[in-house]
């Protein structure tokens, strides 16, 4: 992972308007880092991208931490049984806790969210690092 890279990325979409773009009104989405899928995998390389996207997902968020403080970790499970429940919770995070049980969390100075989390879908499917911009408190 290039974090310069991601941290561009980020700015990019903290500048741009939320009801334009990937996304939705109120949020904007980017993968910021995608792996190769698990089809003919044993199980090893899924545990070892699991650890190397968490841990880039970490490192990324320290630089992000130094910009706004700590981070609110919040978790989706949640999310996801009020949704499945039949709850309107809500983009992005409707989204989201389909495949992402948490997420990294800050407010910038001009009042958004910036989000980190990994997702992956299903066992055999890739992962991925995804950074959301949003003006949506999590439900």
């Amino acid at each position: 992972m290039d974090i310069a890279k991601c941290l561009a990325l980020i700015d990019e979409l903290c500048a741009r308007e939320t009801d334009v773009g990937t996304g939705g009104p109120g949020y904007l989405m980017a993968a910021l880092e995608t792996s190769g899928d698990f089809y003919e995998d044993d199980g090893s390389e899924w545990e070892e991208t699991e650890a190397r996207f968490e841990a880039d997902r970490d490192a990324l968020g320290e630089r992000l931490g130094e910009r706004w403080g700590p981070a609110q970790v919040v978790g989706l499970d949640s999310v996801l049984e009020r949704a499945m429940d039949g709850e309107d919770v809500g983009e992005p995070w409707a989204h989201l806790c389909d495949h992402v049980p948490d997420v990294q969390l800050w407010r910038t100075d001009t009042g958004r969210r910036v989000g980190l989390g990994v997702s992956q879908w299903d066992r055999e499917l890739p992962f991925q690092l995804l950074a959301v911009v949003t003006v949506l408190d999590p439900p």
